[in-house]
């Protein structure tokens, strides 16, 4: 039983880091932007088949050169699309930009079909076997995506914490204008913001293509799963976004123990429903209820 209690730990914070990825994705194109992007799923999926349907099949390049070669493709789509969609829609009514990026997600998912086929394609010998750990299997998948998910958390938080550019991104995220006034070229935070937004969905669909395979379907689970982990966390906040992916990784694995694997999916939705419902801001809301209390309390005593 304990290490069946392992192994779904280990299974569900791999799994929380992915939807916390993709919750942090979410974040940085509406701080950056002010636009939520509905095109996210596909933008994985366009990773995971660069980098196994191009790089390895076509161009058999090793493993590690395929994963940084889609890593930088999709980087630079990312740039494309920002100065295509993104940049010149910000000031447009919120529908007309959703709509945008609806679209680019059909079109995208349309030229996978021509470009890759319908058939679903799998990285040979990549993140492949298990680890043996106190008596527990664990799938090395598991372990490179926890691993690889907080090195990229960890840059980013290196990125707007101690760098300049870093810096005047996040001020670009609290108000636009104000930053335009004081010198910071707010276009070229959005693009430098796709860019990574656009590398990090290269990243989760190429640490997932052993564990979905690579398909037009691959990562739609993932993404909603992804914006439930921003509700549940805090929608706007990068630690909020992290906590939310885990809290909803571990939560929706462990519950399997009590009911059956159908219902896996649906936990992640009623949990989201659950904080919309009692807690709006998510855990960054609770937290900061949890505090004035405290603050209230201490001031009670005095």
């Amino acid at each position: 039983m304990q290490n069946v209690l392992f192994q779904l730990i280990v299974s569900g914070i791999a799994m929380g880091f992915v939807y916390a990825l993709v919750a942090v994705e979410y974040t940085l194109i509406w701080n950056a932007c002010g636009l939520l992007n509905f095109s996210h799923e596909k933008i994985i999926m366009l990773g995971g088949y660069v980098f196994v349907g191009t790089c390895i099949n076509v161009f058999h390049m090793p493993n590690l050169l395929s994963a940084l070669s889609a890593i930088l493709i999709l980087g630079l789509f990312g740039v494309l699309i920002a100065v295509t969609i993104f940049i010149p829609l910000r000031n447009q009514s919120r529908l007309i930009a959703v709509v945008a990026t609806v679209m680019l997600g059909q079109i995208l998912n349309e030229a996978a079909v021509l470009v890759w086929g319908p058939v679903a394609l799998m990285p040979k010998n990549f993140l492949s076997g298990v680890f043996t750990f106190m008596g527990a299997t664990i799938a090395k998948s598991y372990v490179y995506i926890i691993l690889v998910s907080i090195i990229i958390i960890a840059v980013l938080q290196f990125i707007f914490k101690k760098t300049k550019f870093g810096k005047a991104m996040t001020c670009v995220s609290i108000h636009k204008t104000a930053s335009s006034l004081m010198g910071i070229n707010v276009k070229a935070s959005m693009v430098v913001t796709l860019l990574i937004s656009f590398m990090i969905c290269a990243v989760i669909g190429i640490i997932t293509a052993p564990v979905f395979t690579v398909k037009q379907q691959m990562a739609t689970m993932i993404a909603l799963k992804g914006f439930c982990a921003g509700v549940i966390g805090g929608f706007g906040s990068l630690p909020a976004a992290i906590a939310g992916g885990l809290t909803l990784g571990i939560v929706e694995n462990l519950t399997g123990l009590i009911l059956p694997a159908v219902f896996k999916d649906a936990v992640a939705f009623a949990l989201m429903i659950l904080f919309m419902m009692f807690s709006p801001k998510g855990l960054v809301g609770v937290k900061e209820s949890i505090k004035s209390r405290r603050i209230k309390k201490a001031g009670e005593a005095g």
